[in-house]
């Protein structure tokens, strides 16, 4: 089975959102037309409390952008976005969510970030999404989604090292590109685990 995985397409990575991507808005019709390719799709959701500690809000003296220890992990530390129950955390509204099985939360730990939509950024607590997948017997997942060079890109190189086929589906993601080349950079670190680069066109 080969499965379709949506990841973070929410108010608050669009243009006019918290922590708005680029042209996020832009893939929501190309996410729309590659659902009708594929028979199980899952979404994952950025799903923060209030006091997250990746919200530059809640580490005084302390501005976006910057990056702290958390955990014992490198954080950067981000806008609040993406808060439980907010508008913001909500899916776009054009995403057509009738043909989603199943809608996966992370970052719900404030203690810890989540980029990868299995993991958190640490490993020590998963989604639940691997062990879903295996239960379909699904053995390819092509990923599409925000942001390229962050939950795109964890969640593909985990699919790989987990032993899933992993392809993402390049002109349906954005990424943030904090720094130039980022996007570039993250492209290269997926092709290197194992990650095939492909364009929807080889989907639809």
């Amino acid at each position: 089975m080969h499965a379709l995985l949506l990841i973070d397409i929410q108010n608050d990575f669009i243009p006019g959102g918290a922590l708005a991507v680029k042209e996020g808005d832009q893939i929501v019709p190309l996410a729309n037309s590659l659902q009708k390719s594929f028979k199980l799709i899952i979404a994952t959701q950025d799903w923060h409390p209030q006091n997250h500690g990746s919200f530059a809000a809640n580490q005084p003296g302390k501005n976006i952008g910057e990056i702290i220890l958390l955990n014992g992990l490198d954080q950067i530390l981000w806008p609040v976005h993406c808060v439980q129950n907010t508008p913001g955390a909500a899916f776009h509204p054009n995403l057509k969510m009738d043909k989603i099985n199943r809608i996966f939360p992370k970052g719900t730990d404030p203690e810890i970030d989540s980029y990868s939509g299995f993991f958190d950024n640490g490993h020590k607590k998963d989604t639940g999404l691997a062990k879903y997948l295996q239960q379909n017997e699904v053995n390819e997942v092509s990923i599409c989604g925000l942001a390229t060079d962050y939950c795109v890109k964890y969640t593909a190189i985990d699919a790989a090292n987990l032993g899933f086929k992993t392809n993402v589906i390049i002109d349906a993601c954005r990424g943030v590109e904090l720094n130039p080349g980022d996007i570039e950079k993250a492209i290269r670190e997926m092709k290197e685990t194992g990650v095939q680069i492909i364009e929807s066109s080889a989907v639809l």
